[in-house]
């Protein structure tokens, strides 16, 4: 479990594909805090420790984890945000995110605001019932408000800090990202559809 609030840039050192697996090395300040079996949050998507080294660490990707996420696009020398998992007593800074990306989608507009960045990004359909007006999403990991919700995109507003200090620096248009919705977003609504459900199959 995480919160989404970023810890630390990583950055790709490697990148090997084994099978129909990729395993990244990943360079690191947190690795002199790390042990192996940790998870780690990569953009977002929850990733465990599977080898450690002086200054970076490995993790592997699976095929499944390579389909859903932009993990199989990563570059070397790309920056990665980090984020390890929530210790219980901890202040929850940002909101529940589990590191279990349920899409990726396309950064549409990136536009300075006198010392802040406004990004639109484009909503998939199938998920359109989960994004609300001043709710929470997380973007590549990292917990944003949303606002000005429309039918297929959404906008985030980064202050200065968060600029500076994740990757969303790098992202322009066109830009793929990872999305998790709120886990209480996506209770309620299956609560819903199976109500619905079931209200249908005793009429």
């Amino acid at each position: 479990m995480f919160t989404g609030i970023i810890e630390s840039l990583g950055k790709v050192q490697d990148r090997q594909l084994i099978g129909s697996n990729i395993d990244f090395w990943i360079e690191s300040n947190l690795v002199v805090e790390l042990k192996i079996d940790q998870s780690l949050a990569h953009n977002g998507v929850c990733l465990t420790v599977v080898e450690l080294e002086a200054t970076r660490y490995r993790v592997t990707a699976i095929a499944e984890t390579l389909n859903k996420t932009s993990l199989a696009t990563w570059q070397l020398g790309q920056a990665i945000n980090l984020e390890r998992a929530l210790r219980m007593g901890d202040r929850l800074d940002g909101h529940f995110v589990q590191g279990h990306v349920d899409t990726t989608t396309q950064c549409l507009v990136r536009e300075e605001k006198q010392g802040s960045w406004l990004f639109q990004f484009a909503l998939p359909e199938a998920f359109s019932a989960l994004v609300v007006e001043k709710g929470s999403v997380c973007i590549d990991g990292v917990s944003l408000t949303v606002f000005n919700v429309g039918r297929d995109s959404f906008q985030v507003a980064i202050i200065p800090y968060t600029f500076a200090h994740t990757s969303f620096s790098t992202i322009v248009a066109g830009t793929t990202v990872n999305l998790e919705f709120d886990i209480l977003g996506k209770y309620f609504l299956r609560h819903q559809s199976l109500h619905l459900d079931n209200s249908q199959a005793s009429t």
